[in-house]
This record gives C-alpha cells, structure tokens and sequence, in this order.
C-alpha cells in the first residue's frame, strides 16, 4: 500500500492575514480605543469585519470603526493577553429590553 500524500491543508488554527479590517472603536481619553468582545464561552476577543456593511449590519449604523490591518490588531491586544481575533462574527445577542413591571401573582393557598 503507498502512503498518499496530499496538498498542505492548513490546521484550523493557523493564522492567516485577513487584509485590512473594520475594527469597531469607542471614545477614550486619547482618542479612539479598540471595542473588545466576548466569545460565547467568555473569553475576551478583538474583532474585526471584512466589510464596513458587515459591521453595520451586526453593530448598526452608529458604531464608529477604524480600518487596521489583523496583525496591527493582534499587536495591539496582545499587550492585554488577547490572542484571539475574531473575523465577521456571525451571531450576536439582541439588546436588552426594560423589564417593565410585572403584576403580583397571588399566593396559592393550601386547603
């Protein structure tokens, strides 16, 4: 039996330079500061979109964003232990809406 060989398949977890990103921002008291997010399981991660329209559509209109290049965005978060870079998130949590009052329910009472 020969051994078959095949192309080199990058592993899941190698990085690749993804081009100039739309990195949201916030208002600091320098300037501008990268937004940072959370992932699902809780880990802090930067993200950037491939699109000004994807941003938009995940962040809304309002979200102002700078354009940096991922390496650029790696360096830096780095210097706050963030590894991870997060490409066009798909999901996102709708905002929270105001719990308005709810009416008492009655106590039940045991005959």
């Amino acid at each position: 039996m020969t051994e078959q060989l095949y192309d080199d398949d990058p592993e899941p977890a190698d990085r690749f330079p993804v081009g100039p990103l739309y990195v949201p921002v916030r208002p600091g008291p320098s300037g501008c500061a990268a937004r940072l997010f959370r992932t699902p399981l809780g880990g802090r991660t930067a993200v950037g979109f491939t699109s000004a329209r994807r941003l938009t559509a995940t962040l809304g209109p309002g979200q102002a964003w700078i354009r940096l290049a991922e390496p650029a965005l790696r360096a830096l978060t780095a210097p706050l232990g963030i590894t991870t870079v997060t490409v066009d998130p798909q999901f996102s949590a709708p905002a929270p809406a105001p719990i308005e009052a709810a009416t008492p329910v009655p106590a039940l009472r045991i005959a």
